[in-house]
C-alpha cells in the first residue's frame, strides 16, 4: 500500500484479533505462559552468592573493546599478545569500535601476520610444515577430484581454491630463491 496524506489504517485491536485467529495472543498472559516460572525473579533459587562474579582483575596488557567501560569479570590468559600481530590486534582494540569494519579487519590481517610468522617458525625447527601434504595436494588426484564435488554449493569457487592455498607457498618459495640467487650471484 503507498503513502498517502489520508489517516493510516488503525490496527485492529487484541479482542478483534483474537477473534479472528485461533490462538492469538496465547501468551499474553503470564499464567499461561510455559516459561512463566523461569520469569520470576528468585536469586535464591540459582544458588548464586553474588550479583556479579568476582572480578579477575584489570590487566593493562588485555585487549579491551573502546565500547567498555572495563574487562569482563573473568577472562583467559592463555594466550597473550605478542610480537607484530599483538601490536596490530592492540591497535585495532585500542582505535576502534567493533561495530567498525576497521576494527574487524586489523584483527583478520594480525591474524594472518601470525600464521605467517608460526610457518617462520617452522622452517627453524626440526620438523618444518610441509605444504604438499598440509595443502592435499597429493590426495586431490586419488580421490575423486571432480565426482567429490558435484552437487557442492562451493563449487563456483572451486577453482580458485588451490591458488589460495598453494599460492603462499610459491609466492615464498619464489622469493627464497630470488634472495638465494642475489647472494650467491654477489659472491
Amino acid at each position: 500500500m503507498p503513502y498517502t496524506p489520508d489517516k493510516p489504517i488503525t490496527p485492529p485491536s487484541a479482542d478483534e484479533l483474537r477473534a479472528r485467529i485461533p490462538g492469538w495472543g496465547a501468551d499474553l498472559d503470564p499464567a499461561d505462559r510455559p516459561s512463566f516460572p523461569k520469569e520470576c525473579f528468585d536469586p535464591g533459587a540459582t544458588g548464586a552468592h553474588w550479583t556479579e562474579p568476582e572480578r579477575q582483575g584489570d590487566d593493562p596488557r588485555r585487549e579491551r573493546s573502546i565500547e567498555h567501560a572495563h574487562l569482563t569479570a573473568v577472562y583467559g590468559t592463555a594466550q597473550p599478545l605478542h610480537g607484530v600481530s599483538g601490536a596490530i590486534r592492540r591497535y585495532a582494540y585500542a582505535r576502534y569500535s567493533e561495530g567498525r569494519a576497521a576494527h574487524w579487519l586489523l584483527l583478520v590481517l594480525g591474524d594472518r601476520v601470525e600464521a605467517f610468522g608460526a610457518h617462520v617458525r617452522s622452517l627453524f625447527t626440526l620438523r618444518p610444515d610441509n605444504p604438499i601434504t598440509e595443502t592435499g595436494i597429493l590426495a586431490e588426484p586419488r580421490l575423486r577430484p571432480i565426482a567429490s564435488r558435484r552437487g557442492r554449493v562451493d563449487l563456483r569457487h572451486a577453482w580458485i581454491d588451490p591458488i589460495l592455498v598453494a599460492g603462499p607457498w610459491v609466492l615464498g618459495g619464489w622469493i627464497v630463491v630470488r634472495m638465494l640467487r642475489r647472494v650467491f650471484v654477489r659472491r
